[in-house]
């Protein structure tokens, strides 16, 4: 079924899908890393598509390809690049007024008729040549308040990002704060900080899991606490990462 989205007004909406596509340049996904921060209706897009392109690489069965395939991409790519790089920096840049591949109406419909035609074999066979990034998906749960809440970590590329949907909003003059449980050792704050949509939509950046056991929210006073005030609203559980 096709995600819904609630209605923005937002410029930045349409770069939502290149980003969970890792479609972006490094210093476009930056900063739209960044925006993310400040704008809701961008985070509930972001949770919205997600789901989509995890899917994809599980889709098909795991495969190696022949060494003439990679052989073949190789090439291709290198004539790619002698081409841009004789036509000169910006030459692969659509014009301002063209509309992007991966914007979000023509990224859904593109996924759907992928998946019917078996497009996202290609997609499971690029990944298995070589591409470096590689992406993981932990599920969590939503606790007392927050049981029905959708909790999801991706890590990415040494990249994690703490995913939430039909989570309840925080109350007035409240908000979620991340904590990371190493060991035995209490829970430890970061200045991960969020809110969540009317829709109940969520994403936040989590600092480094290295060693993590747990992840937890709990809900604070704005500004976030140095100790958690009440009891955990989401976990997802590391194991050791």
């Amino acid at each position: 079924m096709t995600p819904r989205v609630p209605e923005s007004n937002c410029e930045h909406r349409d770069d939502a899908a290149a980003y969970v596509l890792g479609a972006l340049e490094h210093d476009e996904h930056e900063r739209f890393r960044e925006h993310l921060a400040g704008c809701a209706q961008c985070r509930a897009e972001v949770a919205e598509l997600q789901p989509v392109v995890d899917e994809l690489p599980a889709s098909v069965p795991a495969t190696t390809a022949p060494k003439e395939m990679r052989a073949r991409i190789i090439a291709t790519a290198r004539s790619e690049a002698e081409l841009l790089g004789a036509a000169g920096i910006g030459a692969d840049r659509p014009a301002k007024a063209a509309r992007p591949w991966y914007r979000r109406n023509d990224f859904v419909l593109g996924v759907a008729a992928a998946a019917s035609a078996g497009v996202a074999a290609l997609v499971a066979v690029l990944i298995a040549v070589g591409g470096s990034s590689h992406m993981k998906t932990v599920p969590g749960e939503g606790i007392g308040a927050a049981r029905t809440a959708e909790v999801s970590l991706t890590r990415r590329d040494g990249h994690s990002e703490l995913i939430v949907r039909r989570m309840p909003q925080p109350a007035l003059g409240r908000i979620y704060e991340v904590w990371l449980k190493r060991g035995a050792a209490e829970p430890r704050p970061t200045n991960a900080l969020f809110s969540v949509t009317n829709g109940g939509n969520g994403a936040v950046d989590v600092p480094n899991l290295h060693g993590v056991r747990e992840v937890l929210v709990t809900s604070e006073p704005a500004g976030g606490s140095l100790h958690p005030t009440t009891a955990p609203v989401i976990r997802v559980a590391l194991g050791s990462a």
